[in-house]
């Protein structure tokens, strides 16, 4: 992600024609074509207004802007300005990089993959952070991945495997701690099993079934999953982008039985 930086210097008693402006041309039009607005503010003496943009990149950036000044909205702002008149005194910008993430989401998703090899055995990795239990790969997705991207992205980052997709075979929610977890079945595609530094500190194909699962899974919002997952029913999932609508994938429904 990169963030744009646009201050706008003003007269006071031009406050709230910049704000009714802002609000009725800019954001609008920002927003419709795929902008996200970080947040938006003005000094004591409200002579200078701040406004922290967030976009993809820099070539998000330039498609947005492009967008904007073809739109029957930016036509219909510079109308507007030349009714309102100046509406501040000079304005300037400049692109930031964050350093972190200081700010999680108040709801989170992750995914998480049951994988299988030819042999039907199942990936199991150990994390550091919760080292009394296995468990499968898996992680948080990030901003602007689909599902699907996001498991082929954990799975390889925490074990070195590729894998093809069969389906979802649950949905599972933490109300203590906000994260939403979508559960994937896989197949081993290649690659070699491997740990992750400061990830997972072991990795391997196990025999898996309920008689055993206990010996490996200590934890039962881990060990339901994995059960669910055995004997699947998938659910229907679609990734798309709207404006124009494209769909990226879709898992159909289906049921398999051992």
């Amino acid at each position: 992600m990169i963030y744009r930086r646009k201050t706008y210097k003003i007269k006071p008693e031009k406050l709230n024609d910049f704000n009714q402006f802002f609000h009725s041309y800019i954001y609008p039009n920002q927003i419709e074509n795929g902008a996200k607005l970080i947040g938006r503010w003005v000094n004591d003496n409200k002579t200078e207004i701040l406004a922290i943009w967030e976009y993809k990149s820099i070539e998000h950036y330039k498609v947005i802007e492009s967008l904007i000044r073809n739109s029957e909205l930016h036509k219909q702002a510079k109308e507007k300005i030349k009714e309102l008149g100046e509406l501040y005194i000079e304005s300037e910008q400049d692109f930031l990089i964050s350093t972190a993430n200081y700010h999680p989401p108040k709801h989170l998703l992750s995914v998480s993959g049951y994988i299988t090899n030819k042999a039907g055995e199942v990936l199991l990795v150990r994390n550091f952070h919760r080292s009394d239990t296995m468990e499968m790969p898996g992680g948080q997705v990030e901003e602007g991945e689909t599902l699907e991207e996001a498991i082929h992205r954990e799975v390889i980052e925490e074990t070195g495997i590729k894998v093809d997709l069969l389906g979802i075979t649950g949905i599972y929610q933490n109300i203590s701690s906000g994260v939403t977890c979508t559960v994937f079945r896989g197949e081993y595609q290649s690659g070699e099993v491997r740990t992750a530094e400061n990830e997972t500190s072991e990795v391997f194909f196990t025999k898996l079934n309920k008689e055993n699962i206990d010996q490996f899974i200590t934890r039962n919002q881990f060990r339901s999953r994995a059960l669910d997952a055995m004997e699947p029913n998938y659910l229907p999932y679609e990734a798309f982008k709207v404006k124009p609508y494209e769909l990226i994938n879709r898992f159909e429904v289906k049921r398999e039985y051992s």
